[in-house]
């Protein structure tokens, strides 16, 4: 029974929200998100439905230096399915300490702020990333007033007469694109189980 900082906690559980907020946008947003950004040329459709190994191969194929795989949980299940139909079986790869499916060394990373439309179909996003490699970026506000974290503001706005205490989080970012190769988003995958 350690005493405990509940403006602490409070602040913790609103940036964790702020964070999964962020997610969402970095990847749906129209003005920003990877999905509604992604060109036109660099779209592709699944051969059949479901995500197979071509299909996979052809996102790679379209970007040189492709680093990592953005897929809904239900895709990458999908895709293993796929792979085990074939007699395929995709490999994992280390990532920061933990195991993660891959295919042909290239991470397969879950995202569920990948939206499934209709409970039957999502897409698969493959990206290079960095300045350097000419990839996709994060953009942050560096310097902010009353920064918390990179980027993350906390400003205090007083008590109230019930003793209740204001603060006002910011967080602040954007992503961006920096060549039209740097994203490829594979499209109509279907996830449902045959």
């Amino acid at each position: 029974n350690q005493p405990m900082n509940q403006t602490e906690h409070q602040l913790r559980l609103t940036i964790e929200a702020l964070r999964e907020r962020q997610e969402h946008e970095l990847i749906n947003n129209p003005e920003f998100g990877l999905l509604e950004n992604a060109d036109y040329d660099q779209r592709i459709q699944t051969h059949s439905g479901p995500p197979t190994p071509d299909d996979m191969d052809e996102l790679i194929s379209r970007r040189r230096s492709t680093k990592m795989f953005l897929a809904h949980p239900k895709a990458i299940a999908a895709f293993g399915r796929e792979c085990n139909r074939r007699g395929l079986y995709p490999d994992t790869i280390e990532v920061d300490g933990k195991h993660v499916s891959s295919w042909r060394g290239v991470p397969i990373f879950p995202c569920n702020k990948i939206p499934v439309v209709g409970g039957h179909t999502t897409s698969i996003i493959a990206m290079r990333v960095g300045e350097d490699n000419q990839g996709v970026i994060g953009l942050h506000q560096a310097g902010i007033p009353d920064e918390y974290q990179p980027s993350l503001s906390v400003r205090f706005m007083g008590i109230d007469d019930k003793a209740i205490i204001s603060y006002l989080v910011s967080l602040y970012y954007s992503a961006a694109i920096l060549v039209p190769d740097a994203v490829g988003v594979l499209e109509n995958v279907d996830i449902a189980q045959r």
